[in-house]
């Protein structure tokens, strides 16, 4: 097992790139960051004092103190317990628009980026329509057609984000199918579909990954939007964004309701903004040397 592991290429680039990120103290806070937003997502359960839907009228609107560490909001629920429950349910909306989009994209990228020609030119025009449109403009536009929802603000953001990995793998796409391994599968009787998904779609792993962590805290942040404008979470679902939206009525006197959950959506972008940067630059072949 161990020899097979030195010698696999995937293991040792991956251990390569463990290492720069470990003398990375940049990276490193970014992924301290992240690991605690995880822990806290996947712990909640267990490390939230109280329920975040439990009603208590009264103690409404109390200040941080020793029982309540961020205050309570206007039902009297824990604001740190919803805020705990609220990073389960962004990152989970993060992973998953970028799970669909990221698939999506990946492949109509590969696909245009292949093919080239007319192929080429109907997707790309089809992802420059859509890159046309903000993304939060579009994302609002489309899950106020389809009704206020977590699942449809999910959709929304994702659909809004496929042309961002379809540009991205369509440029690697058009410099790997020039090289002479793709030459020689196609000798060979390949198939273009078995090409793509074994040749082309493998080499733009590395710019999938960092365009996918950089993505993250844009996905997080739109998402919050949605929510905090009416059209994705809805009441009682303690969501970051739809805190923010009520907390913002309580902001004068109450600073606590809203300004908790808005560092924690500040902070998380942070960490994945700057870990995908610190990606962006290890994964640079020039760094390897």
């Amino acid at each position: 097992m161990k020899t097979f592991l030195k010698n696999n290429s995937k293991w040792q680039e991956f251990l390569l790139t463990a290492r720069l990120l470990r003398q990375n103290p940049i990276a490193m806070a970014g992924v301290v960051i992240l690991t605690i937003m995880t822990l806290l997502a996947l712990c909640a359960d267990f490390l939230a004092p109280f329920d975040p839907i439990r009603l208590s009228l009264s103690e409404r609107l109390q200040a941080p103190g020793l029982s309540h560490w961020f205050g309570t909001d206007e039902m009297g629920r824990d604001i740190l317990s919803r805020v705990m429950f609220g990073a389960r349910i962004s990152l989970r909306i993060g992973f998953i628009v970028i799970l669909v989009s990221g698939g999506m994209g990946s492949i109509i990228g590969a696909v245009a980026g292949y093919y080239g020609g007319r192929v080429d030119n109907i997707i790309m025009r089809l992802m420059d329509v859509i890159l046309s449109f903000p993304s939060l403009v579009l994302a609002m536009a489309l899950a106020a057609a389809m009704g206020p929802s977590l699942n449809n603000a999910i959709m929304a953001v994702a659909f809004v984000m496929i042309p961002k990995f379809a540009r991205m793998v369509r440029g690697d796409a058009l410099a790997v199918k020039e090289m002479q391994f793709i030459s020689a599968a196609r000798i060979s009787g390949a198939g273009n579909g078995w090409i793509i998904f074994n040749h082309i779609l493998p080499n733009c792993l590395n710019s999938v990954i960092v365009l996918a962590t950089l993505t993250l805290g844009d996905t997080i942040l739109i998402a919050a939007s949605l929510s905090f404008i009416g059209l994705g979470a809805q009441p009682p679902t303690p969501e970051w964004g739809a805190m923010i939206s009520v907390g913002r009525k309580f902001l004068m006197d109450q600073w606590w309701y809203a300004t908790f959950p808005g560092l924690f959506i500040l902070v998380t972008v942070i960490g994945f903004n700057i870990l995908g940067d610190a990606l962006r630059d290890i994964m640079d072949p020039r760094i390897r040397r």
